[in-house]
């Protein structure tokens, strides 16, 4: 059997939404404070409805080998990224910008991860955070993303252009 999976972490942080929203605030001095807050609160809400409704019982790459095996109905690290994302884009944020980011995609193996990102409206990728439910199986991980000492960040659209050989879409 071949699994084709992201890696994971062992550790995994508790609920911390104040934290969240004020790495979130300090992100750029134009962020609204409750956008911030809801931003934050939303992402570990949804980190933990999306674990019930993936039926997470199992580390990740036991849950990703169940979804591949079609016991699981998702949990991937793109279905985390793509809701996390789909349901903070909802939102409407007028001074946050969400996004999506893909780590390891040059590997041989082929084990790339996703996760969603969020930064200042109008702000480079690199200055935001990441949002990564995948990687503690349903609880959220989150840290600036040059402090994330486990994957290196690129745009998806840029990884998705060169993967398939398509124009990127320069953000």
């Amino acid at each position: 059997m071949v699994l084709i999976a992201c890696s994971a972490t062992t550790t995994a942080s508790p609920d911390d939404t104040p934290a969240l929203a004020r790495a979130i605030v300090a992100l750029d001095p134009d962020i609204d404070p409750d956008e911030a807050r809801r931003a934050a609160q939303i992402s570990y809400a949804h980190a933990r409805d999306l674990a019930i409704s993936y039926e997470i019982t199992d580390p990740p790459l036991v849950h990703n080998t169940k979804v591949n095996m079609g016991l699981k109905p998702r949990g991937l690290c793109w279905h985390w990224a793509e809701d996390m994302e789909k349901r903070l884009l909802a939102e409407n944020f007028r001074t946050l910008d969400i996004r999506r980011a893909i780590s390891n995609a040059d590997n041989p193996l082929r084990i790339d991860h996703s996760t969603a990102l969020i930064t200042a409206r109008g702000q480079p990728m690199q200055s935001g955070i990441v949002l990564d439910p995948w990687r503690n199986g349903g609880r959220l991980f989150w840290s600036k993303i040059k402090e994330d000492k486990r994957y290196d960040w690129h745009p998806q659209q840029e990884v998705l252009a060169e993967k398939y050989r398509l124009t990127p879409v320069r953000e």
